[in-house]
């Protein structure tokens, strides 16, 4: 038993400083990046089994992605189907943090859900955290009809959010390759970003990986269709 535990330890370890390898079982591959990854050749991404990416749109109450507009366009062009996040800063407005993400995202059909990336709690209490939370989910829900996606890592997802915003899909971070992320809620994750070191060409240095659970199919129904959007209580 404890030889087993010191293999499992060594190869977690190596797991976050080794190069990602992209997963096996899994039809549906993704990337995200931000303003980190510089310049990427979108159309030589797409041809390495490169079917969606996430990509930074605005922080906090003021900051914005210095490569968003560019990444957005070019992701669309290239056939990718994209999705736009906020950096989520629990202390400070909620209201002006949702209209840095209006501001700077204007989704067209077949666009991926907004995403809300919150990792931190900043000093608020896990109360006041949920609280924020919610409310910048619902302004973006109402402001663009498609219910968004939480990301955040496993633990912090568990230890705050799992019981207070079932209702919300879930893009997890977790950087093994050998165990899935397992939600204490019972909820099943619908993006897996199981490692921060893949490598793609047309992207220098290291890029996110992520798989979807679900088919293309499923995957093309969370995307955003306006006319066809209702609310489901």
């Amino acid at each position: 038993m404890r030889i087993l535990l010191i293999i499992l330890l060594i190869l977690i370890l190596s797991s976050c400083s080794q190069t990602t390898e992209r997963l096996t079982g899994f039809d549906i591959h993704g990337i995200d990046v931000s303003r980190y990854q510089s310049d990427i050749d979108w159309e030589v991404v797409a041809d390495q089994n490169i079917t969606f990416a996430f990509v930074k749109a605005s922080e906090g109450e003021t900051i914005s992605d210095n490569f968003f507009c560019k990444n957005w366009k070019e992701m669309k062009e290239a056939g990718i189907r994209r999705g736009a996040y906020h950096f989520f800063r629990p202390k400070t407005s909620v209201l002006t943090q949702a209209q840095n993400f209006m501001d700077n995202v204007n989704l067209e059909k077949g666009d991926l859900p907004p995403v809300l990336d919150v990792e931190v709690l900043d000093g608020v209490s896990p109360e006041d955290l949920v609280l924020r939370v919610k409310t910048w989910l619902e302004i973006i829900e109402t402001e663009y009809q498609i219910r968004p996606i939480i990301y955040t890592n496993l633990k912090f997802y568990n230890n705050h959010l799992a019981d207070l915003l079932p209702e919300y899909p879930v893009w997890i971070a977790r950087y093994n390759q050998y165990f899935e992320p397992l939600l204490t809620n019972g909820q099943d994750w619908k993006f897996w970003q199981y490692g921060n070191r893949g490598r793609l060409e047309g992207i220098n240095g290291d890029v996110d990986f992520n798989v979807f659970r679900g088919t293309i199919e499923e995957l093309d129904e969370m995307c955003y269709i306006p006319q066809m959007y209702s609310f489901v209580e």
